[in-house]
């Protein structure tokens, strides 16, 4: 069952899924298929099941949270007083992100009805990363964004993004394991402890039926299976399914897409809970990663494998 649990600004949610019938699953892809929907490839497998024994098709509204990120190939820089990375830049969205949206959109198209909406936090009211994945499928967007949020850590952003989740209601939580930009891993965790729901990370398969989520947890040794009731939140790892391409039709339908913009007081958020002023964590040094230093070059003159030999032996290697 669901944890009851809350956090500074952010009380428990006791909300249920909006339907307690079960999932039929549905056809993904194929000839049908139009608009922004990628064209089907006959061996892609699938990584969202639904099951019924009635056949009835039902709602599955999922929330997706997602992060506007510096372009990896022009990250910019990072400010020398706060030792954060300056987010004055352009963002887009991280593409460890695009694999929960892809599979929140399976899961609705298996269901047949229902919607997936975004869930993000990014300064300036930046929407930019938003529009892509609006542009890939889903329905809308909730984007949170205050001044006050500068200086976040990873439970402030979390607060964020559960009080954002609590107004969509949703039957799903979908997140990445982690973000490109920040490495905590933390964030899924505490979002679902927040909202007092169960928490299933590594997410690499998911099947509903009858109100219920089985979870294949990706493990070193191969997968745990896991079963929870719904609502839930589920982190999902990289690469379980292929993210489909935005095509034109789907950007320009993005463009009209509904983006709800709230700061912290529509969200019901002291702003001495969050930002600079509420965060745990503090970054103490930063420091240049050292450059990569040249390989040796060996010349083959009849005893290359013993020198090769020597100096993996000198590596402790062998």
């Amino acid at each position: 069952m669901p944890r009851q649990a809350g956090g500074p600004g952010v009380p428990p949610w006791n909300g249920s899924s909006t339907t307690d019938e079960p999932y039929v699953a549905g056809r993904l892809g194929g000839p049908e298929t139009t608009g922004d929907r990628r064209p089907s490839r006959k061996h892609l497998p699938r990584m969202v099941r639904l099951s019924s024994t009635s056949g009835t098709l039902c709602d599955m509204n999922v929330v997706v949270c997602v992060k506007q990120i510096p372009d990896p190939a022009d990250p910019g820089a990072l400010d020398p007083e706060t030792r954060t990375l300056k987010r004055d830049v352009k963002l887009i969205l991280d593409e460890s992100d695009s694999y929960g949206v892809e599979m929140g959109l399976q899961l609705v198209d298996a269901a047949g009805e229902g919607e997936v909406t975004l869930v993000s936090m990014a300064p300036n009211n930046e929407a930019g990363g938003l529009r892509t994945a609006l542009a890939m499928g889903a329905a809308g967007a909730v984007l949170v964004s205050d001044e006050a949020l500068a200086g976040s850590d990873a439970l402030s952003t979390a607060k964020v993004l559960a009080a954002a989740i609590r107004r969509c209601e949703p039957d799903l939580v979908l997140t990445a394991t982690e973000s490109s930009d920040g490495y905590t891993g933390t964030v899924p965790v505490q979002v679902a402890e927040l909202l007092g729901l169960p928490s299933v990370t590594f997410g690499k398969e998911i099947e509903v039926s009858g109100g219920a989520a089985t979870v294949r947890r990706q493990t070193e040794a191969g997968y745990d299976e896991v079963e929870c009731p719904l609502p839930a939140v589920v982190s999902v790892t990289a690469g379980v399914v292929e993210p489909r391409y935005p095509s034109f039709k789907g950007i320009m339908a993005a463009k009209n897409k509904p983006v709800e913009e709230l700061d912290l007081a529509g969200l019901g958020i002291d702003p001495a809970t969050v930002g600079w002023a509420g965060a745990r964590q503090e970054i103490t040094e930063i420091a240049e990663a050292p450059a990569r230093e040249a390989g040796e070059i060996i010349h083959d003159e009849g005893d290359a494998h013993e020198r090769i030999l020597a100096f993996l032996d000198d590596l402790k290697v062998l």
